[in-house]
């Protein structure tokens, strides 16, 4: 694997990561002011993942652009 591509997937790996992490920050941060656990059904499951899919979308039309 090339240097950039390397790079490239570093990157990646670390910024998923840190939205993991702010994304989790928040659910904390919000069941701590209503002082209850959150709870995820399966539609919000669904709404993340549409969010999630749609994220990669734009992202692979960037790597696809000339």
């Amino acid at each position: 694997m090339g240097n950039w591509k390397t790079r490239t997937i570093l990157i990646g790996a670390v910024l998923g990561a840190a939205a993991g992490l702010i994304a989790a920050y928040i659910l904390v941060q919000r069941a701590g002011e209503t002082q209850q656990a959150p709870r995820l059904n399966a539609g919000d499951g669904v709404k993340v993942g549409l969010g999630v899919l749609g994220v990669l979308r734009l992202i692979s039309d960037i790597g696809t652009r000339k």
